[in-house]
């Protein structure tokens, strides 16, 4: 079946983030499938707009804040109806929420969830996020059908109180066009970071948020340096917890040790500039970050959260969150499998179970299923 459909996703933004990433991807994938695509933000905003097609439409809800809500629902129906898509395919809780009270102002069109959270700490979280994951599982059953990215995704969610009877995994795909493996591309930031000092270099990529726990990879880091003075570290993301990491590596005595990279637009350069990547959160469904890379041939260290594991496969090395002491011996080894020329293949394992196609293709197949 080849007709062609039309398509809304429903986001708050286009910020730099995992389901963010994956929306413009499939995006940008759907229309070159001959659909037609509409993207629709609370606010049209954020750096990944950039990357989002020209022929993609995109709208802009304007939403002004908590206060505005009852506007918002109104110029989201207004919308729905002119365009009149085959589906609404909603990322994120909020956006999810709002799919099923358009149901409730009388309009007709089926919805799909996009569900991405896995055993998420809610005591981190405000009381109206908490009211909103509560309300979110109640009103479940009310979606056509709901997508999460991870098998850890749906146990949490189905333990939460999610309707489980129209549930898919469907993991987020990887670009391996984009991400590969290039290390000239990344040797001006390793030459940057590493001083031309040489040694193994071990990043991780995340933002400086307490589910990340860079707490406990840095922890990690004075451990291995113990035992291997030749590594070198590389945090790469910003985040509220900033100026309190910085201050607890001082602490730790890795300030000659490690960079504070910041944020960077070239993450392909990024990935090619380590020789190892880290993963130390301590909750994640689908982890973007490792799976990209892999796919620049880049083994990792990951904690054992959401389906982590299950992406590193035979090719990475995997150990209980919030370990430090495990971590390191973790780094350790696998810096002696970089020396050695002896890590895995990790890009093969992108390309036969993670790819960008994969996911784009599943997704298509739910998507034709429910209009």
């Amino acid at each position: 079946m080849n007709t062609s459909l039309k398509i809304l996703l429903l986001t708050p933004s286009l910020e730099v983030g995992g389901a963010e990433r994956q929306l413009v991807s499939l995006a940008g994938c759907l229309q070159e499938r001959g659909h037609d695509v509409h993207v629709a933000l609370f606010r049209k905003r954020g750096a990944l707009l950039a990357s989002l097609p020209e022929t993609v439409k995109t709208h802009d809800l304007k939403k002004k804040g908590r206060s505005d809500f009852l506007g918002f629902m109104m110029r989201l129906r207004h919308l729905v109806q002119n365009v009149r898509p085959d589906v609404i395919y909603s990322f994120l809780g909020v956006p999810n929420l709002a799919t099923v009270l358009l149901k409730v102002l009388g309009v007709r069109v089926s919805i799909v969830w996009s569900v991405r959270a896995s055993d998420v700490d809610l005591s981190q979280y405000g009381w109206l996020s908490r009211a909103c994951c509560s309300l979110e599982a109640r009103l479940s059953r009310f979606a056509d059908h709901i997508v999460v990215n991870s098998n850890a995704g749906r146990r949490h969610s189905i333990g939460q109180g999610f309707s489980d009877k129209a549930m898919s995994v469907v993991f987020n795909g990887i670009d391996t066009d984009r991400f590969r493996p290039n290390r000239a591309s990344g040797s001006w930031l390793r030459e940057q970071w590493c001083s031309g000092q040489g040694g193994v270099l071990v990043g991780i990529v995340a933002r400086l948020d307490p589910m990340k726990d860079h707490q406990t990879f840095l922890r990690a880091a004075k451990l291995a340096l113990h035992q291997n003075p030749d590594l070198r570290f590389v945090c790469i993301g910003d985040g509220p917890l900033g100026d309190q990491l910085k201050e607890l590596g001082d602490q730790l005595g890795l300030s000659g040790n490690i960079i504070w990279a910041g944020a960077h637009s070239d993450m392909p350069a990024v990935y090619n500039a380590l020789d190892i990547l880290c993963l130390s959160s301590i909750t994640e469904g689908f982890p973007n970050v490792l799976g990209e890379a892999m796919s620049c041939g880049v083994p990792c260290v990951t904690t054992d959260v959401g389906d982590a594991a299950h992406e590193v496969g035979d090719t990475g090395l995997v150990v209980p969150k919030s370990d430090s002491e495990a971590m390191a011996k973790a780094m350790l080894k696998m810096a002696k499998l970089v020396r050695s020329g002896n890590s895995s293949d990790t890009r093969m394992r992108i390309e036969k179970h993670f790819s960008l196609e994969r996911m784009v293709v599943d997704t298509e197949r739910i998507l034709r299923e429910v209009r």
